[in-house]
């Protein structure tokens, strides 16, 4: 791409900000910062709006939501044309509205989510997502920033701006809600005595203080459908409380459809189970490989001192018709299996070669 972002401006250098400088700066991308209320460290400090604008490609807002707007009033009369102003609120309403008015045609805009935290960048998770909300006044502007999230790493998913908001009313507005619920009443933490559902909760009120406790008031405040969303919530939770406290006491049997859990397919915790002890038993897998490894090393030396060939091509197929044999045994398929150590016996003479 010809026209690619190589200059970035942080406007704003909290927890996130400093995260993203670092994933810019891994992809090749320079970076220059301006904050008034923090420190920047000196490489890339900017003394002001003016010295952060010039010579930059894109300017990202790594401001709280609510201040969207007072940072661009600020940056207007340094921002031109050649400029793409970039927002990284977790709300969208009040940025799109403010990049709008105060930017309109003149200076490209657009508006995106990066859905992860200080926290996932520094564990090195990958991939990384970002939401990029089209913008029909500035599509190349758009593209140009789809791109720069994918230097960095990230899986971008195109969202529109309210369809995103809408989302994360349901989505991270309820998990903030819930986490500061059960904070309140003394949740959290990882007690020794609970059960794996109450751990898995545990693991995401941790993620919430975190990664982005902060935010808590612009996620839940500043998202228009958030209200609505938690409103459902608690109508739901006060329904199946009355139902709980009304319905008689039972000595056994079938449970009642209102208070039935739906299957949960594949994500059910008898299939997770499986799958972790099937992932327990690949990495055994593996390991038995690396020793085997060793082994057709230790194989080849030998056969290199006593001026041996490193395939023995009677060896091989004795190995094979005493393998398909176990395997049957056991009932499995020889054939199938047969394959399985044709691989393995490939894997030892590339070993051995190396």
């Amino acid at each position: 791409m010809s026209d690619r972002i190589e200059r970035v401006a942080l406007v704003g250098y909290g927890r996130f900000g400093r995260s993203l400088s670092e994933l810019l700066g891994a992809a090749g991308v320079s970076v220059r910062a301006w904050d008034p209320y923090g420190r920047v460290p000196d490489e890339v400090r900017a003394d002001g709006p003016a010295a952060v604008a010039a010579g930059s490609d894109a300017v990202v807002l790594a401001v709280p939501v609510h201040a969207t707007g007072r940072a661009l009033s600020v940056l207007r009369p340094h921002l031109t044309a050649a400029h793409v102003v970039i927002d990284v609120g977790s709300v969208k309403h009040g940025p799109v509205a403010a990049m709008a008015a105060t930017l309109g045609t003149e200076v490209p805009w657009v508006a995106t989510h990066p859905l992860f935290g200080p926290s996932s960048i520094a564990l090195g998770e990958r991939p990384l997502t970002a939401v990029v909300c089209p913008n029909p006044v500035h599509p190349e502007a758009v593209e140009r920033v789809i791109d720069l999230y994918e230097r960095m790493g990230c899986d971008v998913v195109r969202q529109d701006a309210d369809d995103h908001d809408r989302a994360m009313a349901r989505t991270h507005a309820i998990a903030f809600f819930v986490a500061k619920g059960l904070l309140d009443i003394g949740g959290g933490g990882d007690p020794v005595l609970s059960p794996p559902s109450y751990r898995a909760m545990a693991e995401t009120i941790n993620m919430v203080r975190t990664d982005a406790g902060h935010l808590f008031l612009a996620i839940e405040q500043e998202n228009p459908y958030a209200s609505d969303a938690r409103q459902e919530l608690l109508d739901a939770l006060a329904r199946l409380h009355h139902r709980l406290e009304t319905s008689p006491e039972r000595a056994g049997g079938e449970t009642p459809a209102e208070f039935a859990i739906p299957d949960l397919g594949a994500q059910a915790p008898e299939l997770r189970a499986t799958r972790d002890l099937i992932d327990e038993l690949d990495a055994e897998l593996v390991a038995l490989l690396a020793r085997r490894a060793q082994l057709a090393v230790r194989a080849g030396v030998i056969k290199t001192e006593h001026g041996s060939g490193l395939r023995d091509p009677t060896r091989e197929r004795s190995l094979l018709a005493e393998r398909i044999a176990w395997a049957e045994e056991l009932g499995l398929p020889g054939d199938e299996v047969a394959d399985v150590f044709t691989a393995i016996l490939r894997f030892s003479r590339t070993v051995q070669q190396r």
